[in-house]
């Protein structure tokens, strides 16, 4: 599958630990060296800010995407190769899926669980073929891999989709991941036959 922008989901804070910022920043230059674009929620707070200073910095491009309601809560960030100011978050998130070919979390918060989840749905439902991962820094997302895991188990979800949302530490095997991912093909529904 053929990369050119990844979407990235993550925090408006910072975390309480340093890595996730270091990590925030290498991700960010990574994606630049590969000459992959980012798009992402168009803030300078938290881990949203480093993110997109560092493709910059990097000379990669970014393009921003931000509801006219937090343009001042979140700190909408002026700098960006582009910048888009909508009128609605179901907006903001259209927009981004629309303009993204791979979605990734970082360590985050609700809003961050909500739009990766969102977006995993969409793929499980057939609705778009890209990729969906979680870039587990410091082992921010291993309760949640564990608890998925443990809903694959219990046949809520067919293995297939459990590993549609890949997990990964490392952003370079996380991109490898994804440049050569093909979406199953299997229904998203489990019959009683098949539990």
């Amino acid at each position: 599958m053929a990369l050119e922008n990844i979407c990235v989901y993550l925090g408006s804070n910072s975390g309480r630990q340093p890595v996730y910022v270091e990590e925030a920043a290498a991700f960010g230059r990574e994606l630049a060296s590969r000459g992959l674009g980012l798009v992402y929620g168009g803030a300078r707070a938290g881990t949203m800010g480093v993110l997109a200073d560092a493709v910059l910095a990097a000379g990669g491009r970014v393009i921003g995407v931000i509801p006219e309601s937090l343009v001042q809560k979140e700190m909408a960030h002026a700098g960006l190769t582009e910048q888009h100011i909508v009128g609605s978050m179901h907006e903001r998130k259209t927009m981004m899926v629309e303009r993204a070919d791979g979605f990734v979390a970082l360590p985050g918060g609700a809003g961050t669980f909500e739009e990766i989840f969102e977006t995993w749905t969409w793929a499980q439902l057939g609705m778009h073929k890209k990729p969906c991962g979680l870039l587990n820094i410091a082992g921010f997302y291993d309760k949640l891999a564990e608890f998925l895991d443990h809903a694959r188990d219990e046949a809520f979800m067919r293995p297939e989709h459990r590993a549609m949302l890949m997990v990964e530490s490392d952003p370079g095997k996380l991109l490898d991941r994804f440049a050569h991912y093909t979406a199953p093909t299997v229904s998203k529904w489990i019959t009683r036959g098949e539990q």
